[in-house]
């Protein structure tokens, strides 16, 4: 539990201290069109991460449906596993994320770590609240499908490791951004 949180603080300081100082317009700048700038990038993460708070509503209030298939164990590890591995930092491979959870394509204001920063006080508030739904075995569904489904605790791992992805790949636009790929 404590885990979670605290990646959560270091990640959001890990923006802060890399980002922070950049203007609005480099926030807001991509190598290409098929790339998310630095604001898209922390804009996507609180779009999905906000996208897990009605289901855990439901949990709380006993009003969610697990999946009838989410009651094959094996099942349940192996989808869990394999969003989580391509879920976090090691971004080897490209992957195109579900349409619910595309960030903003209009210019983004640089307010937007105060907005992340309050984001993350919410869903730390949220983790922290779901402490005995994880020791009862909660089982979730993605919120972007339903028959992708995986245990509570691995989708906050999910959450954290997925923080990474971008925050790496806010990095690699950062660098290009310096690299003067922007006065190409």
């Amino acid at each position: 539990m404590k885990n979670w949180i605290n990646q959560l603080d270091q990640t959001t300081n890990q923006f802060l201290g890399n980002f922070d100082s950049l203007s609005t317009e480099e926030l807001n700048w991509k190598p290409n069109p098929e790339t998310w700038s630095i604001a898209q990038n922390i804009d996507h993460l609180m779009v999905i991460n906000q996208t897990y708070f009605p289901i855990l509503a439901n949990l709380k209030s006993g009003d969610y449906k697990t999946p009838f298939l989410a009651k094959l164990p094996l099942i349940v590890s192996f989808l869990g596993k394999t969003i989580l591995k391509a879920s976090g930092p090691n971004r080897t491979k490209k992957i195109k994320t579900f349409p619910i959870w595309e960030p903003t394509s209009s210019q983004i204001s640089a307010d937007i770590f105060e907005r992340f920063s309050k984001h993350h006080s919410e869903l730390k508030l949220e983790i922290a609240e779901s402490e005995q739904l994880i020791e009862n075995g909660a089982i979730i569904s993605s919120p972007a499908n339903k028959n992708i489904f995986y245990r509570l605790e691995t989708a906050f791992d999910i959450i954290v490791a997925h923080e990474q992805r971008h925050l790496e790949q806010s990095k690699e636009t950062l660098e290009l951004l310096k690299s003067g790929a922007a006065s190409r």
